[in-house]
């Protein structure tokens, strides 16, 4: 019998921790959160719990151990939602106040043992802030959903830290659409004197062909000397440790990871004892491990690259007894079970390593042509921090000095378009989120997930488009002008919001201003800091947001249907009307008023690529109305299957007898019959057997059998022969699959209903 019983909240964590503590410790996982608020008081705040029917068992066997075990020690995670699942294990398993909780950083032997000297108690006032965040979470949700989805056309829900993000997308694409990208010509020479190099004109850049064509006419009439050169030397700091924050932004842009990608791959990671803890906002590395990098450092590279750093957190509600996320055994240069976990290891090794290495040296070097031409060189002296994190690239000028003739080879003018301000990414709108306050380490990955999965916001898919731009060259005399094509608007991975979410943000900034408002949200965090700090009662916070939330809500309750229709104009044929609306399926052109007030069907278009309901033209309406209706006939195949092209919820479709065929790739309103059929033929090609509701298929991830409705599938094990399968076969594999773990809880428990933790 084990004397102590150690409770974490993850399986992986608590394997990981066993090894360490020995044979007189058994670690077990509550697998998060046991109980789950169902209900809130609006009048007092109590909180009701209960408890998921699928924690039953789990609770079974920590109430077994618990009364086995002579210590209990409760091992969850050191923020607040980990604080808050040692509260619900104290209520649930009738455990005493005073057991023993422990927090720690990383998960080793040394932070083990020492956690388990300095036990504490559960601070309640933790618990209270993140009993304060999910109420005002609950009820914000509750009512401003209920409020979008009877307002709003196609909104699903609504959050309170979500929506602040989805304004901040809507407004930089409304900041996109109103840019005017006016063009200029950049001016460049190659010059040489002793090698060749680059010079770029300085001066004002002409601003049209003809201004251009001018300057490069006079300017292959002129000498060119040196004016001065400038050589400095320069440094270049290294950065700084890894927050939560920081990891998510640069995994995104180093490594083109989302930031749940980044967080579930940092989750992996410290779970198995690689890494610190992963949610922290803090700056501060130990003493103990940054001597430990110092050795590795001047063992590895050398005395000449070491120089430690003490990091100070500027954010005062930071915690600088946390740590910032770091290796937790810096000698192991690479770890991690999957390839993302790899990658991210990498990135947080080399980052950690660098904080503590000597600045980068550079030497710089200015050059002044005359008629205003500049020419900048950098080259790294000495590598420093780079040797191991980030890049740099030298650009060597050649040896001249004040006065030194050089000979123009050739003068560039090329169009260069003013770019709109850059839409976010995961990774910038984390960045913009920490810098107004909104949201906290553990929440950013959460708000991005958010918000996509609502269909508010996407990550644009587009390369660009072409545009043909004027480039002009001067050479021995002669200007020779060509016409070339570049990209431009490319939105690829890039967070575009939809229609719908474009009709969320509005309709929360015209009746939920304090929602959406910036400085208002991140307060709001600051209160939740004070509550965790004993500085602010729970129940008078959360009475003086609810108050005026709710009669907000019953204001917003009196407005009329948010109104998403724009009128373009009228049909020159018919004179009907053109609008261009959003629907549940996003923007659509209207040709006609509804049917309840013209008395006929109107007719529906889609919107053109790239165009929003507020950028549509009538002349593009115009255009695409004139696309054939849907669904449409493509024409037959040699068996007698009408191919038809259709559009529905889930996007385009191709109808091929009883199959529908998923046509992503396609516009049902252009695709002809040439493409559709590869389409149609690699479906039935996929066919093994077909018993009408239920189908083998071979699919992308081998054979499996399709049951009636939607997701009813299971696998057929790679030691049997999908061919052999009788009906009878597959409706009992279709009974008997496995079952899926809960990720969503659809049914409450009746046992362990609780109130609120206390009233502050």
């Amino acid at each position: 019998m084990s004397k102590n019983l150690v409770i974490v909240e993850s399986p992986a964590k608590a394997h990981t921790i066993e090894k360490y503590l020995g044979k007189d410790f058994k670690v077990l996982a509550s697998v998060g959160h046991i109980r789950k608020d169902t209900k809130v008081d609006k009048n007092t705040f109590d909180v009701t719990y209960e408890i998921d029917p699928e924690h039953k068992s789990i609770i079974n066997e920590l109430e077994k151990e618990a009364k086995k075990a002579d210590k209990i020690w409760l091992a969850t995670d050191e923020d607040r939602e980990g604080e808050s699942i040692s509260w619900h294990l104290l209520e649930v398993l009738k455990l005493p106040k005073n057991t023993a909780r422990i927090t720690f950083h990383e998960i080793t032997k040394p932070a083990l043992e020492e956690a388990i000297k300095n036990p504490r108690t559960v601070d309640m006032d933790m618990v209270a802030s993140q009993q304060a965040r999910q109420t005002l979470d609950m009820l914000v949700g509750y009512d401003l959903s209920d409020m979008v989805r009877k307002k709003v056309p196609g909104a699903i829900s609504a959050g309170r830290v979500q929506s602040p993000a989805l304004r901040l997308i809507v407004e930089r694409e409304k900041d996109i659409e109103k840019f005017e990208s006016k063009s200029s010509f950049k001016v460049t020479g190659k010059f040489h004197k002793n090698a060749d190099f680059e010079a770029t004109y300085e001066a004002e850049a002409p601003k049209d062909e003809k201004a251009a064509t001018k300057l490069l006419t006079d300017l292959t009439k002129s000498d060119f000397m040196v004016e001065s050169v400038d050589e400095t030397e320069g440094t270049k700091a290294n950065p700084v440790p890894f927050t939560t924050a920081s990891l998510q932004i640069e995994a995104n842009a180093k490594l083109g990871f989302s930031s749940r990608t980044t967080m579930s791959a940092a989750q992996g990671l410290y779970q198995a004892g690689l890494i610190t803890y992963h949610r922290t906002d803090s700056l501060n590395l130990s003493k103990q491990a940054v001597a430990t990098i110092a050795g590795y450092i001047e063992g590895t590279f050398g005395k000449n690259y070491l120089h430690t750093r003490v990091f100070k957190t500027k954010d005062a509600s930071a915690q600088e007894a946390h740590e910032a996320i770091r290796p937790t055994d810096v000698m192991r240069t690479t770890a991690g079970r999957t390839d993302y976990e790899k990658r991210l290891y990498n990135l947080i090794w080399a980052r950690t390593v660098a904080t503590q290495m000597a600045n980068a040296k550079v030497a710089k070097t200015t050059i002044k042509l005359s008629h205003d031409f500049v020419a900048k060189g950098e080259v790294v002296i000495f590598d420093g921090f780079l040797k191991v994190y980030g890049k740099s690239k030298d650009l060597e000028l050649p040896k001249v000095s004040k006065g030194d003739k050089v000979e123009c080879l050739s003068l560039t003018a090329r169009q260069n378009f003013a770019k709109p301000p850059a839409r976010y990414t995961e990774g910038s709108l984390v960045k913009k989120l920490e810098e107004l306050g909104i949201g906290r380490p553990s929440t950013y990955a959460s708000i991005m997930t958010a918000i996509q999965a609502r269909g508010y916001v996407v990550k644009g898919e587009s390369e660009g488009e072409e545009r043909e731009i004027v480039e002009l060259t001067a050479e021995k005399g002669k200007i020779a002008r060509n016409v070339v094509n570049e990209k431009y608007g490319a939105n690829k991975g890039k967070l575009v919001p939809t229609p719908i979410g474009e009709l969320v943000a509005g309709f929360l900034t015209d009746n939920f201003k304090n929602i959406v408002d910036y400085k208002f949200t991140a307060n709001i965090e600051k209160d939740l800091d004070l509550v965790a700090d004993a500085k602010l009662e729970r129940v008078k916070m959360l009475k003086d947001f609810y108050g005026p939330f709710r009669n907000t809500v019953l204001v917003a309750s009196g407005v009329e249907r948010y109104n998403n229709a724009r009128l373009l104009g009228h049909d020159p044929k018919t004179g009907k009307p053109i609008y261009a609306k959003v629907g549940k399926n996003g923007g659509f052109i209207q040709l006609g008023d509804n049917e309840k007030e013209a008395g006929e069907k109107p007719r529906f278009a889609p919107l053109p690529k790239r165009k929003s309901t507020k950028t549509v033209t009538l002349e593009q309406a115009l255009l695409q109305l004139e696309l054939p209706a849907l669904p449409r006939v493509l024409g037959k195949t040699k068996d007698g299957v009408e191919l038809i092209a259709a559009s529905g919820p889930f996007g385009p479709y191709l109808k091929g007898g009883k199959y529908n065929i998923p046509m992503k790739d396609f516009d049902p309103y252009t695709v002809t019959f040439e493409e559709a059929l590869p389409l149609y033929q690699k479906k039935i090609d996929s066919i093994i057997a077909d018993w009408d509701e239920i189908m083998i298929i071979n699919g992308a991830y081998g054979p499996y059998v399709k049951g009636p409705g939607r997701r009813n599938n299971v696998k057929i094990p790679k030691d049997q022969d999908p061919k052999k399968i009788t009906l009878e076969q597959a409706k009992e594999m279709l009974k008997n699959k496995p079952k899926k773990t809960a990720a969503k809880k659809t049914r409450r428990g009746a046992r362990g209903k609780k109130k609120s933790a206390k009233k502050k």
